[in-house]
């Protein structure tokens, strides 16, 4: 009973290396598969007034009761680096007692800007 996971792209085609990506920080929710049914991840192509490529991620998560969590957008011109970062955010989120689930460290949760 793992934890399932949808990716959609907007404005590119998307990237075997994202999906790959993807699929690496999927793993790190997999310890809270009791209480988390899915996640999907929508990631985002756009162009900042210079020009310069931009990319936004954003993380949902599905409980398994049927929750809908939307998660913090996490925006940078690496889209790897964004990913890992709404993962690291999904993650701090559940071990801080997301879902219900209890806190496994005592430390403070700082998420990801917008």
């Amino acid at each position: 009973m793992g934890v399932g996971m949808q990716i959609v792209y907007f404005g590119f085609a998307g990237a075997a290396r994202l999906e790959a990506e993807a699929g690496i920080q999927l793993i790190r929710l997999e310890r809270f598969a009791a209480r988390l049914s899915s996640c999907h991840v929508a990631i985002e192509s756009y162009r900042r007034e210079a020009g310069q490529a931009c990319y936004d991620v954003r993380l949902d998560l599905i409980a398994r009761d049927g929750r809908f969590v939307p998660l913090p957008n996490v925006t940078g011109s690496d889209p790897i680096e964004a990913l890992r970062r709404a993962f690291d955010g999904a993650e701090q989120w559940l071990c801080a007692g997301g879902l219900g689930l209890p806190a496994d460290r005592d430390e403070t949760i700082n998420l990801p800007d917008r």
